[in-house]
């Protein structure tokens, strides 16, 4: 697990990790701390009702949830003596939901579902304000995902004028006619096509014949950056008369390249 963010909310600082398939956890500890009530979870965690709904959202969510182990507990919970500890609830059942965490950012983590189910428990305003901090997050967050997105798009268009211009330059005589000029434009920008995402246009159409944009409108960050790295040096191949081959070639091997480091970029990861 490691830190990513933090959530403010009256002035409790409330952790948020995530595990290696970037889900995210909230920090129950710090929610507890906040409210002066650091023993409560195991209170909570002990709770007939608190069972039950940390068995439903792992019927949901988790494959390989221990029935047979949840029966038992859940019969137990509720009876005067029984107590329940995090790391019991998850080494008898299997558990995901919660997890308990040691170290810098130790503590007992919550799925965001169940984290909203605590801080109910704890206080109905508490747990509204968690939620409103929540999302307010995650706007936070798409906004400056589509704000990078937009500014790779932008960088793509303008990178394509280049590209065009090469084109232009290069590959179409005076005497070709208007239909002609369209043709080899659309085949140098489907020769980008192949070299990135291994399919044309056309072909990507036929296979989303649903999909309301084209194979660019719907790239990832990772590939949009590619495309305009791969756009600027086709217009440098162009200008080297290299060969379409060639340039397919190498082009490819760029793109594989460069999709690995941006994929491998951890930097990139926080942003998503």
């Amino acid at each position: 697990m490691v830190k990513n963010k933090t959530l403010t909310i009256k002035g409790a600082q409330i952790t948020i990790i995530s595990n290696n398939s970037n889900q995210e956890y909230i920090s129950l500890t710090d929610i507890a701390r906040s409210q002066l009530q650091e023993v409560v979870i195991i209170k909570w965690l002990s709770l007939k009702s608190t069972i039950e709904y940390l068995g439903e959202w792992e019927a949901l969510y988790n494959p390989d949830f221990n029935y047979t182990e949840f029966g038992t507990i859940k019969n137990e919970a509720g009876s005067n003596n029984f107590v329940l500890s995090v790391k019991q609830w998850i080494a008898s059942t299997g558990a995901i939901g919660l997890t308990a965490t040691a170290g810098r950012y130790g503590g007992t983590f919550g799925h965001k579902d169940i984290a909203f189910h605590f801080g109910m428990w704890i206080s109905p305003k508490f747990q509204l304000l968690l939620v409103k901090e929540f999302q307010r997050l995650k706007d936070d967050e798409n906004n400056r995902l589509q704000l990078t997105w937009s500014l790779q798009r932008t960088l793509a268009k303008v990178n394509y004028r280049i590209h065009t211009d090469a084109i232009k330059e290069k590959l179409i005589p005076k005497t070709l006619s208007k239909e002609k000029i369209n043709f080899i434009y659309g085949d140098e920008a489907d020769f980008l096509n192949v070299a990135l995402f291994g399919i044309t246009a056309k072909q990507w159409r036929d296979a989303n014949p649903q999909a309301e944009g084209n194979i660019r409108d719907e790239a990832t960050i990772e590939q949009l950056v590619v495309l305009s790295n791969l756009e600027s040096i086709n217009a440098v191949f162009i200008h080297q008369n290299l060969s379409q081959s060639e340039r397919l070639f190498q082009l490819n091997a760029v793109a594989i390249t460069q999709m690995k480091s941006l994929l491998g970029n951890p930097n990139l990861k926080k942003l998503k």
